[in-house]
């Protein structure tokens, strides 16, 4: 499935590219992206899928589960930084702490610019905190 929705107000938007397997989740991230600003969502349930969109996209935010049937995370957030994505990324995963970590490691290591690794479901609080140099770039030059 893919899919892409403005979200938040009008204005210049950040382009966020959620990932994951599970539509609800995905649901969920767009809702929560709506209350924190305005931003183009893409939304693909099929990682193969996404890496194609995310090369012709170039999104600013990628958040990412890392249990995925088609292509694990870790797969494809080094397809992502191979790719040469610059934008942030997020990692959301119902795998334990550790897993996140190593996970969040090696994005780092692949040169990924990783804003944070949390739980499913992660809060709203959460990720405003994670996404905000995404949500300030515009403020502030910066990107």
């Amino acid at each position: 499935m893919s899919e892409t929705t403005q979200v938040g107000q009008p204005g210049p938007r950040a382009r966020v590219m959620l990932v994951d397997d599970d539509p609800f989740m995905l649901d969920m991230l767009a809702d929560m992206l709506d209350e924190l600003g305005s931003f183009d969502v893409v939304r693909e349930t099929c990682a193969k899928r996404a890496l194609r969109v995310l090369t012709a996209s170039a999104p600013d935010l990628l958040i990412c589960d890392l249990s995925m049937p088609d292509m694990d995370g870790i797969e494809f957030l080094q397809a992502a930084a191979s790719a040469g994505f610059k934008g942030g990324v997020v990692l959301l995963s119902g795998l334990d702490t550790g897993v996140r970590n190593a996970a969040e490691g090696l994005a780092r290591a692949h040169g990924l610019r990783v804003l944070g690794s949390f739980k499913k479901p992660a809060s709203l609080d959460t990720l405003r905190a994670a996404i905000e140099p995404i949500l300030h770039k515009d403020d502030t030059g910066a990107g």
